[in-house]
């Protein structure tokens, strides 16, 4: 009795059977690997027809396996399906059903097929589905960019260095260096969907099969390009899960720097936007606040996101080739960042949509901080003829005058500005205000309102290109 209970209590309250409820539970995977229910349908379903049309398999037997299959589609997704962990994954689960519902024909599915090429198939189709959702809720999000750009092309803002005042930008401008961001983000994902686009059905366990199956067949089945070229690689390679991983960081990253300009922006000293309630939340004590907590949350999630792709990469690390139950630790990683980062997409695509724009407090900021001085120097260099060097020497010493005065640079008087150098004419009251430098700057990418709408027009069009393709 004293043994037993000594024996038992070696493996803790949970373990109580010993070493096989320790294996059951960390070897099993059907808690998360379910999520791969439809994929490792529809591999099954494009398999079997593969084997019934190389005359593999019966036509017959193609047929039942067909339909218990579809049978047991609708029982996950109706909810009458019981998962059981001691079958480990969704791939047993399903054959184990399959098997009480058509008896000896479930059998012969499994024919010229491994767990690790049926998994890799599985978990790339997942991840590719995932891309192409993430494709579309990106493009909404530079949709919305767009919109509140072409809104405010010439709604003056100062733009920033070391978050102090530099010079004025508008905030069309601002939005669409976020359209930029999140078009490379785009771009990113339509890449790795093109490298990802191949099929390793078929690869089996790690060195292919002597059956004469058609891996070209189950590819085109699958909307796979075409079939992985090497067996090896085919069951041993998630680069497709870590480079969706490492694009889902780049741009939880884009979006962690968006959430946190909108809560600076939100704050009562800046005053620049106003969130709605839908994306605020009050005090439990303080009625007056108005909380930023969306952003906030977009802005803390970025560190579970980046968290899961060091997580992955260390699991990767080292692994020999071809495959080892190391990789089973794939899964989870990518599907909550997947979860986390379409939750993040949304939620900001709301607030840049919803958003109300302080126009008045903008324009107020815009003109701080001697934000035009470089308009002085530049202005000084075409007018003036003065290098450069000099030309910035002059200017600081006109904005040390406007702060001695107390007044910004467009209210000094022109006797102020002569004191200071005597080639200072009137034309220079031209570039000194805020709606003049904006409007100054339109050279290709600058700030000038009607470059701005030039960008804009072009990354409509290009959206269109891309969505017809």
């Amino acid at each position: 009795m004293n043994e037993n209970k000594t024996s038992n209590q070696m493996w803790g309250g949970r373990f109580a059977s010993g070493p096989a409820a320790i294996m059951e539970a960390i070897n099993a995977s059907i808690s998360f690997d379910k999520k791969l229910y439809a994929q490792d349908i529809r591999g099954s379903i494009a398999h079997s027809e593969m084997l019934a049309e190389t005359g593999i398999i019966s036509r017959e037997d193609q047929e039942q396996i067909a339909h218990g299959l579809n049978t047991i589609l609708s029982e996950i997704e109706s909810g009458k399906f019981e998962f059981s962990a001691q079958l480990e994954d969704i791939h047993m689960n399903i054959e184990a059903r399959l098997a009480e519902l058509i008896g000896p024909a479930a059998g012969r599915l499994h024919t010229a097929r491994s767990r690790n090429d049926q998994v890799a198939v599985d978990f790339r189709l997942w991840v590719k589905e995932e891309l192409q959702r993430t494709d579309a809720a990106l493009v909404a999000l530079i949709e919305a960019f767009l919109a509140k750009a072409e809104a405010h092309a010439a709604t003056v803002m100062p733009g920033f260095t070391h978050l102090q005042t530099a010079q004025p930008v508008t905030f069309g401008h601002h939005c669409m260096a976020y359209v930029e961001m999140f078009a490379r983000d785009l771009s990113r994902v339509r890449d790795a969907i093109e490298r990802m686009d191949e099929s390793p059905l078929g690869a089996a366990a790690l060195a292919g099969t002597g059956f004469p199956i058609d891996r070209h067949m189950t590819a085109k089945a699958l909307g796979f390009r075409e079939p992985s070229r090497n067996s090896i690689d085919s069951v041993s390679d998630r680069d497709f899960a870590l480079e969706f991983m490492s694009l889902a960081a780049i741009c939880a990253t884009h979006l962690s720097r968006l959430a946190e300009e909108i809560v600076i922006w939100s704050t009562p000293q800046f005053g620049f936007i106003r969130l709605s309630d839908q994306f605020s939340t009050g005090s439990s004590i303080m009625p007056q606040k108005k909380n930023p907590d969306a952003a906030e949350l977009v802005r803390a999630k970025t560190g579970r996101v980046n968290g899961h792709l060091i997580g992955l990469l260390t699991v990767m690390k080292g692994l020999p080739l071809a495959y080892s139950k190391d990789m089973q630790e794939d899964k989870e990683a990518v599907f909550d960042a997947a979860e986390t980062l379409d939750l993040m997409v949304a939620a900001m695509t709301g607030m840049v949509s919803d958003m109300t724009i302080n126009e008045q407090a903008m324009k107020k900021a815009a003109g701080s901080g001697y934000s035009t001085a470089t308009d002085l120097a530049d202005w000084l260099v075409r007018e003036a003829g003065m290098p450069f060097r000099e030309a910035h020497h002059v200017t600081g010493r006109a904005v040390a005058l406007a702060e001695q005065k107390k007044v910004s640079l467009e209210k000094l008087s022109l006797e102020d500005l002569k004191a200071i150098d005597e080639r200072i004419t009137d034309a220079v009251f031209g570039v000194l205000s805020v709606n003049a430098s904006v409007k100054s700057r339109a050279s290709f990418g600058g700030t000038a309102p009607a470059e701005v709408r030039r960008q804009i027009r072009y990354w409509r069009s290009r959206l269109k290109r891309g969505a017809r393709r």
